[in-house]
């Protein structure tokens, strides 16, 4: 498909790109803002993300059917796993959760309030006047593509233009994503932008965090570092690091009549964008004394895995990513060879899956790519003693429990610090009111300016 070339992201790959073209695309965007989104109603915008995400939920749709053809050259991932992680993404798409979101982060009843970055009159001595940024400019991660849609949808919400920079070989959803919200509504559009270049390019960035009053950024630590130490002090950033997920299996979820739906679930969590992403579980901490034993759960999720390979195959991976997969087995094999306590199963002849069973409850990073620890536990202290030196970093709890449990385990995960709780099977699809890291995604982005004069 040959796409117009409506945004930087378009050019032919030999183009080079300057800091006067960021310069000069940022200077348009702002002037696209002004005539074209800061005095749009928040329903029509929602109206259009709308029917934005109802077309790409159609197998039909051009650019759908584009993204999950060529997206497993530029991405990686298998077609089954771009047309999975699409469907989940745009399903979330809807006016209620729009509305939820808006309720949420500005208020019940104030966004439908407001035709431009106007008022919400709380009563007769007060009203309260929010606005987003003028110019958002996002830097983006590369490893799954959910966030970046996301940091488009919400900085539309907010009525700012919005410059994106893809991650070195990561360009093509969110620039189909920008090329669809240009085809319902060419307007909104134009307000944004998107280009892609190897980070460090320190000209081009600067020339981007110049004109910029808000930079959002996902990536290392190290990376966010660098971007915070290069911006002004004044300037808004929000800076989204390196987190970490896990599962919890309960003993009330071991049951042999439940036992096949929760290992789905479960090989749910794991095959979703191959596991890449801060909302992926590193590890499933499994409690003892269910029905089923945790070994035998960890064999059970082996031929899950086995058979999604069939249905929803890994995708590619690098040379280098492959080598450390084969280098934890290794391992893993050398222990389970002289340990009854350590088990392995893996995929023959390829990387494409491995669990690891093992009575280590201290946490372990794993390669991903589809590669998961099982690690059995008397019950949740267990769980948190063995992550302690991860307080702080941790993103998704997905856990299988009854509801009785669901309502004693999730004070204590809270109070301990973890920001999102999930049922198993849905970590790698929050809803549009999550709120990313504790924080409010599109509250954080606004500002508001409270009038405490007689009107």
């Amino acid at each position: 498909m040959n796409l117009p070339n409506y945004f930087l992201a378009d050019l032919p790959p030999e183009a080079e790109l300057t800091a006067g073209m960021v310069t000069a695309a940022c200077e348009t965007l702002k002037r696209n803002r002004e005539k074209y989104l800061a005095h749009r109603k928040i329903e029509d915008i929602v109206k259009v993300l709308c029917e934005t995400g109802a077309a790409w939920l159609r197998p039909e749709y051009h650019l759908r059917r584009f993204a999950v053809e060529s997206g497993p050259n530029s991405s990686g991932f298998s077609k089954a796993v771009l047309a999975r992680g699409l469907d989940s993404f745009f399903a979330r798409f809807t006016p209620e959760n729009f509305q939820a979101l808006l309720d949420q982060d500005l208020g019940r009843g104030v966004a439908s309030a407001y035709s431009t970055d106007s008022a919400h009159h709380a009563s007769h001595i007060a009203s309260h006047f929010f606005h987003g940024p003028l110019l958002i400019g996002h830097i983006a991660a590369g490893n799954v593509p959910n966030p970046a849609l996301m940091s488009l949808t919400l900085g539309l919400l907010t009525r700012s233009a919005q410059f994106m920079k893809c991650a070195s070989g990561a360009s093509l959803l969110p620039r189909l994503f920008a090329h669809s919200i240009y085809e319902f509504d060419h307007k909104l559009g134009a307000c944004l932008e998107l280009a892609e270049w190897r980070g460090g390019n320190a000209q081009i960035e600067d020339a981007l965090f110049k004109e910029a009053d808000c930079v959002t950024a996902t990536g290392s630590d190290e990376t966010l570092k660098a971007i915070r130490s290069r911006l002004p002090a004044n300037m808004r950033f929000l800076e989204y690091g390196q987190q970490v997920s896990l599962g919890f299996v309960t003993r009330e979820a071991l049951r042999d009549e439940t036992i096949a739906e929760v290992v789905s679930r479960v090989a749910d969590d794991i095959t979703a964008w191959d596991q890449n992403g801060c909302l992926s579980p590193h590890a499933i901490y499994v409690e003892e004394r269910g029905e089923v034993e945790s070994d035998r759960f960890a064999q059970l999720l082996a031929v899950e895995l086995m058979a999604r390979e069939t249905t929803e195959p890994r995708g590619l991976i690098t040379i280098e990513e492959s080598a450390v997969i084969a280098s934890r087995r290794s391992v893993y094999e050398a222990l389970a060879a002289h340990r009854g306590d350590v088990k392995i199963w893996q995929s023959q002849g390829s990387t494409a899956w491995t669990v690891v069973f093992e009575h280590e409850v201290r946490f372990h990073f794993s390669p991903l790519n589809r590669f998961i620890f099982v690690k059995p536990v008397p019950d949740l202290a267990a769980v948190l003693k063995g992550i302690d030196e991860l307080k702080g970093k941790v993103s998704t709890i997905g856990l299988a429990s009854s509801p009785d449990r669901v309502r004693e385990l999730a004070p204590q995960l809270a109070r301990w610090g973890v920001t999102r709780i999930c049922a198993a099977g849905q970590m790698q699809n929050p809803p549009l009111t999550w709120r990313h890291d504790g924080r409010p995604a599109l509250g954080d982005l606004i500002t508001w300016t409270d009038c405490e004069l007689f009107c």
